[in-house]
């Protein structure tokens, strides 16, 4: 079978192509693809980074902040240089340099109703790393509706956590691990409680691992679990998680209205 690979992408994608589980076909495979990073921050950055290097067709960048010197300690796509610029313009220098065969589609703004659902329905898969739960539940909610896979990391001070949310397969979505309430909308963030920057590189490092694993339909999938990770223990700990029947996104009777 003949791939339409340039002998510089050859080259490039190399070590790829000798995985009998990729080969050229599964790089192909990559290169056809597209995902959307929510947030070119902590986790965004290394995600990014690692989805442009594997050769991913198209990335978009969904981020409404600008770089702030504070964001240097996690935040790996930006340099001291970029400070005070927008992160999707910054993180777009990055990742042209490290790989210009890549498409890169970059959004500043906010995501809200109004456009959430227009911005995923233009991706396979979703990886989330935003800093709120507002925009979690947004994006997440947009996911089950488009029938995307969903793959969401969070970290907190020198903890981490990643699933794959993917109920058209039948797995639970993100509001059924987190319903909304007020005690969790009120979680404290980075700023607030502080977080090991390396913690967000491994974080995002497994995120970009499991797109990847998605786009390629390799190995186990997380959806349906949970991966904790306890930097300071070195513990890795999986939960399995169930589905919410009653779930206002994902559950019985929002699936039977979706039907007709």
């Amino acid at each position: 079978m003949a791939f339409d690979f340039t002998e510089a992408e050859i080259q490039r994608y190399s070590r790829h192509i000798l995985l009998p589980e990729v080969g050229g076909t599964g790089q192909a495979a990559l290169k056809a693809a597209s995902v959307l990073v929510v947030g070119a921050g902590g986790l965004g950055s290394p995600a990014a980074l690692y989805l442009a290097a594997a050769g991913v067709g198209r990335i978009g960048l969904v981020d409404d902040d600008t770089v702030e010197l504070s964001n240097l300690q996690r935040q790996i796509l930006h340099t001291t240089q970029a400070v005070g610029s927008p992160k999707v313009e910054s993180a777009r220098a990055r990742l042209e340099a490290l790989n210009p065969e890549v498409t890169l589609e970059t959004w500043p703004l906010r995501l809200s109703a109004d456009t959430v659902d227009d911005l995923v329905r233009r991706y396979d898969v979703v990886c989330d790393g935003c800093d709120n739960f507002e925009t979690r539940y947004l994006v997440s909610a947009a996911c089950v509706r488009a029938g995307r896979p969903l793959v969401s990391a969070a970290v907190q001070r020198f903890e981490g956590q990643l699933s794959t949310f993917h109920p058209a397969r039948g797995g639970p979505c993100y509001h059924c691990l987190y319903p909304p309430t007020d005690g969790v909308a009120q979680g404290l963030s980075c700023g607030e409680a502080g977080v090991f920057g390396a913690v967000t590189g491994v974080m995002g490092t497994l995120q970009a691992t499991e797109a990847l694993k998605e786009i390629l339909g390799l190995g186990t999938s997380l959806a349906g679990r949970l991966l904790m990770w306890d930097a300071l223990a070195t513990r890795f700990t999986t939960i399995t998680l169930q589905r919410d029947p009653a779930c206002p996104v994902c559950g019985d009777l929002e699936r039977e209205s979706s039907h007709g």
